[in-house]
């Protein structure tokens, strides 16, 4: 089973990432988030690092470009099928550098690629 890591993943039910993250259980994926606070948002576990991470598919934003600069070097590392940038999170540097490593990318919405069955 492909596995999707929400970066930006939030255990506030109000939030985007954590609306995300219940629509991609609904649609059967594999999910794994990093956010500020640990913990599990029904059965996908949220963690504050990258550690014992692998294999992903696809890893969709919801963080800052200034915050996704810490995070660059273990993007690249986990070599993911994909990255999203949903609105908000577009950052051209680091989609220059996705292209230098071969990284495919969209600018695009999670929630509405699921819910078109684009995902």
């Amino acid at each position: 089973m492909d596995t999707t890591l929400v970066l930006g993943a939030s255990l506030q039910k109000s939030r985007y990432s954590n609306l995300a993250i219940h629509k991609l259980l609904q649609a059967n994926k594999k999910v794994i988030g990093i956010g500020k606070q640990s913990g599990s948002v029904e059965k996908a576990k949220i963690q504050t690092n990258f550690d014992g991470i692998s294999n992903i598919d696809t890893i969709t934003m919801y963080v800052s470009p200034k915050v996704q600069e810490n995070y660059y070097e273990q993007i690249i590392r986990l070599k993911p099928k994909r990255v999203i940038f949903n609105p908000g999170s577009e950052n051209p540097e680091l989609e220059q550098i996705l292209r230098e490593h071969h990284i495919p990318f969209e600018r695009a919405c999670t929630l509405v690629l699921l819910s078109t069955n684009q995902y």
